[in-house]
């Protein structure tokens, strides 16, 4: 167990070591283990954690909202509108103002091209600890919490378990490629067999895939990629559903030029694949108890 983290940042998974991840679980398996028995877990008495929210949020907002009452704490719950970030005040000022006032800034920048730069310069700034709630490249708290649920299930020898990412038809907003990207970051850390699955016109950042497979090569894991749902979901021990934008399809420089234009053809490719749901047929292509 890894005791030495304080002050550290917490943007993505790959930022930590996977002894201090382990530590992390260990920590989260203690607490809700005291939680569900009503024993009480003031670890932060007097502490001050600033939640900055660019966009809506239910279960990561409240869940950190929570926690930290939990421990004893209090969470600011602020939006961009309410603060001076309305009216241009930069990353570096904000980190700076908050950091000296409280003891964690937490939060959630999900905007393309935008989110992941504007944590980042953050936590160059600030001197607390700043944690990703969720940015345009990276969800840690959202992987760690998939994570955990691997192991309840499956216990924590995750070596040769068949993970299925499978990217899904929903008509909504175009999301982030967030959360795949970090399960297939974190998972093969940890010896698990992950098939993203997608539409030619829905891939990954071809930059986070390449430090995935390293990270599986690494981890004894493995990562493969399909354009076939059915095929992904044959024996699969875990299936997960999820709708995410084209981003990945496009240039970073050619969809921030062309915009609009981008947006339009990546909302005509969505139309193709209304096929794309996990429904009886698929789930009895997977493992009998997936």
């Amino acid at each position: 167990m890894i005791s030495k983290l304080k002050g550290k940042h917490f943007l993505t998974c790959d930022d930590w070591s996977k002894q201090e991840l382990d530590t992390a679980f260990n920590t989260a398996f203690d607490l809700k283990e005291k939680f569900a028995n009503e024993i009480p877990t003031r670890y932060l008495p007097d502490k001050t954690l600033f939640m900055i929210f660019f966009e809506q949020s239910t279960r990561t907002r409240n869940s950190m909202e929570a926690g930290m009452t939990q421990l004893g704490g209090h969470a600011h719950d602020l939006t961009a509108d309410k603060m001076q970030l309305s009216h241009g005040e930069t990353p570096k000022d904000t980190a700076i103002i908050l950091s000296r006032m409280g003891h964690g800034i937490a939060s959630r920048n999900c905007f393309y091209c935008i989110g992941n730069e504007y944590l980042n310069e953050m936590a160059k700034y600030s001197t607390k600890p700043v944690m990703s709630l969720q940015d345009d490249i990276y969800h840690p708290f959202q992987g760690l919490a998939d994570l955990m649920t691997i192991f309840e299930q499956f216990g924590k020898n995750t070596k040769g378990l068949k993970v299925t990412v499978s990217w899904a038809y929903a008509d909504t907003h175009s999301k982030p490629l967030s959360v795949p990207q970090t399960q297939m970051l974190l998972f093969p850390r940890y010896g698990i067999d992950v098939t993203i699955a997608h539409p030619k016109e829905f891939p990954l950042s071809k930059i986070i895939v390449d430090k995935a497979l390293k990270n599986a090569e690494e981890g004894g894991g493995s990562l493969k990629f399909t354009n076939n749902m059915d095929e992904a979901f044959e024996g699969a021990q875990i299936v997960i559903p999820k709708n995410w934008g084209g981003f990945g399809y496009y240039d970073v420089n050619e969809y921030l030029q062309n915009e609009e234009a981008s947006k339009k053809e990546m909302k005509a490719n969505l139309e193709k694949y209304k096929s794309w749901i996990c429904d009886e047929n698929k789930i009895k292509l997977a493992d009998k108890n997936v």
